[in-house]
């Protein structure tokens, strides 16, 4: 039997699914790559926000999925919705790579060091408003599209004087020289998932979820199940200015969360804990809910207003 891996095409994508297949040919099992476009992929004049839908970058590989063209759709989970998919489950997510972002500029080291109004690229409301809290208007953040190779050649260009990136994505592909400087907490919270890849299913394909198993990193998994539960709780979806992190510290997993309003002025953030072996989503549900009893709401309520426009 050879397993049908469905990605898509971008070349982070590839190097994920090619990682995937590599582990498994450790295992003795055959794999092969299907690519699949997405309408995140098609779409590049508009913003993530703009396109107007959740999953830009997954419904089409997990359709695949349901019409059994694929056995397994290979996901960078800070793009899958925590919205379930009826015939569908996360069953394993591999050792996790860096969360951070990273600071790329050719005209300072750290953020701080940037001249008053400079022009800084990030496609993420996270990234942002995380800004803006810090820094308020002292720099001018625009939308920026496109792969990691055309983000640092806008950056190389001049069309932007600092970028925004996970540094995951930068190192997998080989990029990590280009790394000026890291955010990370309390600065910089990263994004639902960053840095996971996970492997869906069908729910009743017994068999590929018995030889995708042994890929699975516990810690990694349990981390992000908090933090996707978290998520689904705020029902802020991927593109929200909400972070989290979850880490698992000897018998306790730990778990940041933090939500920022559309304008960067107001945040709210918590921190709490639990007994590893307790179910993951259960402290996911509790941070939600603190930053909500925090005055998070109102900021929920804005958000959905926001999503109602563009749709």
């Amino acid at each position: 039997m050879t397993i049908r891996l469905g990605t898509r095409g971008s070349v982070l994508a590839r190097w994920q699914a090619d990682w995937c297949v590599n582990l498994l040919k450790e295992k003795n099992i055959d794999s092969e790559i299907v690519i699949i476009e997405t309408s995140g992929d098609r779409v590049l004049d508009k913003s993530i926000a703009n396109i107007g839908a959740q999953g830009v970058f997954t419904k089409e590989i997990q359709s695949a999925l349901l019409r059994r063209e694929i056995d397994v759709a290979v996901h960078s989970l800070k793009d899958l919705p925590t919205e379930a998919v009826s015939g569908l489950g996360l069953v394993s997510v591999l050792k996790r790579d860096s969360y951070r972002d990273v600071f790329l500029s050719r005209k300072a080291a750290v953020i701080e060091e940037l001249p008053k109004g400079s022009r800084i690229g990030t496609g993420s409301l996270r990234r942002k408003t995380q800004i803006i809290y810090r820094f308020g208007d002292l720099f001018r953040i625009d939308g920026i599209r496109g792969n990691i190779e055309t983000r640092l050649r806008k950056l190389d260009q001049g069309e932007y004087d600092a970028v925004i990136l996970a540094e995951a994505g930068l190192v997998r592909l080989g990029f990590s020289g280009r790394i000026c400087s890291f955010l990370e907490p309390p600065f910089f919270l990263p994004a639902v998932g960053q840095g996971a890849i996970g492997l869906e299913i069908r729910s009743d394909d017994y068999c590929t979820a018995e030889q995708i198993a042994s890929l699975c990193d516990v810690s990694a998994f349990t981390a992000v199940q908090a933090e996707r539960a978290m998520l689904q709780r705020l029902q802020g979806g991927c593109i929200a200015p909400i972070a989290a992190l979850g880490n698992v510290e000897g018998e306790t997993l730990v778990l940041q969360g933090r939500i920022l309003s559309l304008d960067g002025k107001t945040m709210f953030e918590t921190t709490l804990s639990a007994p590893i072996n307790n179910a993951p989503n259960l402290l996911g549900i509790a941070v939600a809910d603190e930053l909500i009893n925090m005055g998070a709401g109102t900021i929920l309520d804005e958000i959905r207003q926001q999503r109602q426009l563009i749709s």
